[in-house]
Formats: C-alpha cells, sequence, structure tokens
C-alpha cells in the first residue's frame, strides 16, 4: 500500500517524526518502569502456568480461590478477585494519570495532532470486536466476549521488546504508548458501561461523594500520604460495593491530578505521584494479577478448542488479525485525510509492526474475560488461554517484523542518543544552536591536537628504535 499522498496547496504535518526533548525524556523514563514490570509480568504469567499445569496445580487452584477481607464491609473476597478488583486498581490510577497528562501536556493537547493516535487506536479496538463478532455469527458462539480482543497491553509489549533486544526510535515508542492509553480509557468506558452488575445507589452516592472530597484536598494543596491514601482505599471500597467495577475509582483518581507544571516546579504533582506508584503498579500490581489469572490448563485438547470452538477463535484472530488491520488501516487513512506525511527515517511496514506488537492483549483482556463469561468458569478458563495463545502469535509476528528492521532502529537510535559534547542533551537537539557548533569546533581541534601529538610520540619512538645504540 503506497503512502499517503501529502496534499499540494496545504502544508503537511509531520507524523511520527521527532519528540520534544521533555516529552523525549519522560517517554524514556515511562517505558523503562514499564519494560522492567513487562518483564516480572512475562515471569509471572509463565509461572502461573508452570504451577497451574503441574501436580501442584491443586494449590495452585486452592490459593487462587481462598477468601480473605472482612465480610461485614461486603469485602470477603478471593485471592483472585483482590487480584482483579483491588491491584489492578493501583494500574488504572497509573493509567488515568498518563491519560491526563496525554490530554494537557502530551501528545493528545493538540487535536489535530492527536487525531491520528485516537483514530487509530479506535480502530485498532472497533477490528477485533468485528472480527470477534463474525467469527461467533457463522459459527454460532457467544456475542458475550466481543469486549476481550480490544485490549493492548503496553507492558507485555515492552517486555517482547526487551526480550528480542529491539531498540524503537523514540517516536514509535511514543507512538505505541500513546495507543496503549488511548485504548485503556476506552477499555476503562466499556467496563464502566457494559460489566457494570446492578448498582447499590448508596454506596455509589458515598464513593461520588469520597471523589468530591479527594478533589477538594487536591485544589486546597493538602499534602500527606496519609490523607489520601486512607481515603482512597474508602472509594475503592464504596465503588466496589456499588456494583460498578472497581477499578473505575482508580481511574477517577488519577485524572483529577495535576498533570502541569507551575513557575518553579520541576515536575508536576501528577507525575512526581506517578513516578512513585508506577513501579509499584509495574513491579507488583501487574504481575500479581497475571500470577492468580494466567494459570489455566494447556494440554492438547485446551489448544485444539482454541481454534476449533468460535469463542476462543474469535478472541486469538481478534488480538492477531483484528488489531493490526485495525491500527495500521485507522493510521494510514488518518494520515491520508490529516494531510500527515510519515517521517521519512520509516516506512509504513514499521507502522505494521507495531500494529502487530499491539495485538498483545494481556491484562485487560484477562480482566475483560473474566467478566464476560462471570459464572462459566470452564469458558472463562478457554477465553484466557485463547488471550495466551493469541497474544504469543501476535508476539511472534511483531518479533520477525521488527527484526527486518532492527539494523534501521539501531541507527536511528544512536543517532538520537549521540551527545557528542557530553552535556546531556543528544546532539540531534542542538544542531540549530550556534553554540552547539562552536563547542564542537573546540571539540574536534581537541581532538586532532591529540592525534597529532599521538602521531608525534609515535614517531619519536620509532626514531630511537632505529638510532645505533
Amino acid at each position: 500500500m503506497p503512502a499517503p499522498a501529502p496534499a499540494p496547496t496545504s502544508a503537511t504535518r509531520k507524523f511520527l517524526g521527532r519528540l520534544p526533548l521533555p516529552e523525549r525524556q519522560y517517554i524514556t523514563d515511562a517505558l523503562r518502569t514499564e519494560t522492567v514490570g513487562g518483564v516480572l509480568l512475562l515471569l509471572a504469567a509463565v509461572a502461573a502456568l508452570v504451577w497451574a499445569n503441574t501436580p501442584l496445580g491443586d494449590s495452585y487452584t486452592a490459593v487462587r480461590d481462598f477468601h480473605m477481607g472482612p465480610a461485614v464491609l461486603g469485602l470477603d473476597l478471593s485471592v483472585q478477585h483482590w487480584a482483579a478488583d483491588g491491584l489492578l486498581a493501583i494500574f488504572f490510577f497509573v493509567a488515568g494519570v498518563e491519560l491526563k497528562r496525554e490530554l494537557v501536556a502530551g501528545e493528545l493537547r493538540d487535536p489535530k495532532a492527536a487525531a491520528l493516535p485516537v483514530i487509530a487506536a479506535l480502530c485498532g479496538m472497533a477490528a477485533p470486536a468485528l472480527v470477534y463478532a463474525l467469527t461467533n455469527a457463522v459459527g454460532g458462539g457467544s456475542m458475550d466476549g466481543w469486549a476481550v480482543p480490544t485490549a493492548t497491553d503496553i507492558a507485555f509489549a515492552l517486555a517482547v521488546l526487551a526480550v528480542i533486544g529491539t531498540s524503537l526510535p523514540s517516536a514509535l515508542r511514543a507512538f505505541l504508548l500513546t495507543l496503549a492509553v488511548v485504548d485503556d480509557l476506552f477499555a476503562i468506558l466499556i467496563i464502566a458501561v457494559f460489566f457494570t452488575s446492578d448498582l447499590n445507589f448508596a454506596a455509589l452516592g458515598g464513593a461520588i461523594a469520597g471523589l468530591a472530597v479527594f478533589w477538594l484536598l487536591l485544589r486546597k494543596n493538602v499534602h500527606g500520604w496519609y490523607v489520601y491514601v486512607p481515603l482512597a482505599l474508602v472509594i475503592w471500597g464504596l465503588m466496589y460495593n456499588s456494583g460498578v467495577h472497581a477499578t473505575i475509582a482508580g481511574v477517577a483518581m488519577g485524572l483529577m491530578l495535576r498533570c502541569t507544571r507551575r513557575d518553579g516546579e520541576r515536575h508536576s504533582p501528577g507525575e512526581h505521584i506517578e513516578h512513585l506508584v508506577r513501579p509499584l503498579s509495574a513491579g507488583l500490581a501487574v504481575p500479581l494479577f497475571a500470577l492468580f489469572s494466567a494459570g489455566v490448563a494447556v494440554n492438547g485438547k485446551s489448544l485444539t478448542d482454541v481454534f476449533t470452538q468460535p469463542v476462543t477463535l474469535g478472541v486469538a484472530l481478534g488480538l492477531v488479525v483484528g488489531k493490526a488491520v485495525g491500527i495500521f488501516g485507522g493510521t494510514w487513512l488518518a494520515a491520508r485525510f490529516t494531510r500527515a506525511e510519515l517521517n521519512s527515517d520509516l516506512a509504513w511496514p514499521d507502522v505494521f509492526a507495531i500494529a502487530s506488537l499491539a495485538g498483545i492483549g494481556f491484562t485487560v483482556s484477562l480482566l475483560i474475560g473474566e467478566l464476560a463469561f462471570e459464572g462459566d468458569a470452564p469458558l472463562t478458563e478457554e477465553v484466557k488461554a485463547a488471550v495466551l495463545i493469541g497474544s504469543l502469535i501476535a508476539a511472534v509476528l511483531a518479533t520477525v517484523l521488527l527484526k527486518l528492521r532492527v539494523r534501521k532502529y539501531q541507527a536511528l537510535m544512536a543517532d538520537e542518543e549521540r551527545d557528542e559534547d557530553e552535556d546531556g542533551i543528544p546532539d540531534i537537539y542542538e544542531e540549530d544552536d550556534p553554540e552547539y557548533h562552536l563547542r564542537m569546533a573546540a571539540i574536534y581541534e581537541k581532538k586532532a591536537a591529540e592525534h597529532r601529538e599521538r602521531a608525534e610520540l609515535a614517531g619519536a619512538s620509532r626514531d630511537d628504535a632505529d638510532s645505533p645504540a
């Protein structure tokens, strides 16, 4: 498919161009933590599969289904539910902060620039749902799982990149992160709208009142974790008992944080809190959720069922085919109609590789699978197996596509990170600064002088060696 042709009568915008330096630094720091968390997530998923498919499998089920918590507060939950409803609230809190930051200071703050990743993300959710629906309409399966393959797991995707050793240019990494942020937003809306049980209006009113107090304390610049953490726990408990999925409380609190910097601030409160909470989310909450959700029985029958049953086949095809086609197609169409010109250093196959990588739907897909087929344990386990297999196929496909361009990516990354004047700022961001060229001229002159001095010393040594004793 040829690249979209820029309109000759209108100035074109650069798509996947160079990021501003502060944005690049933020993306680098955020993805570094997510990468470590992704590796832990991968290890937790493998541990869950091994634990559930060995003679110790009964102990896995016993631990996963063990109940604890104050029953009087409606919180006598299994370990699996504590992980899904409790720990994932931390994950969605971070997602809320990320979304708020993207809206006020990141890629989504400019409606024109935001149009392309938002359209790509929407198409990347609509296409998997359509693939699932078509598969189950033809095969006579259940339509309840249409939302399962719509999610992208950024941590798992980054873990794949870490394992295969592919260094993506910052523009591609930022595009992947923005896709995941928008994806998380719509996944949150899907959970809130389609998976809300009978409402307890008293508990819901209490949760909303708690959120109002949370917002007021932030506006009054009240500080102290000992104020916000207990309040957050109360809000979470009320939201859980309201019938709305408890993770919505985390999102709502994340969106309330201020993510713009004021004079004299190095980081906004939102960025500061995200920096503190992200390691807890990526390093503890999400891996523990994976540990108690990914332990499904893997055998010949379960693998066969994934490709023969309409529900599971729809999930796998949605992740592998729907995500790649949806994101790539949405991106290409959006670029065509918004007259966005692709960065000359990249090509459309790079976009397709990222779209394939986004087919790794793990954390939120597993969560939605549990919600969609709640009460049907066998089908829930089959859907989880389909999520795992679909994500694995998407990861392998993306690995092959990315490896084909790995030398190009490494060269682009080396150019982005080059800092010959050693001032802590990549040279690519200083090339228009006259002082930078003066510094570089002085550096080159110093290196040339050192080279001449070494040459003279080497010549003098040869003369001494040739002279008679």
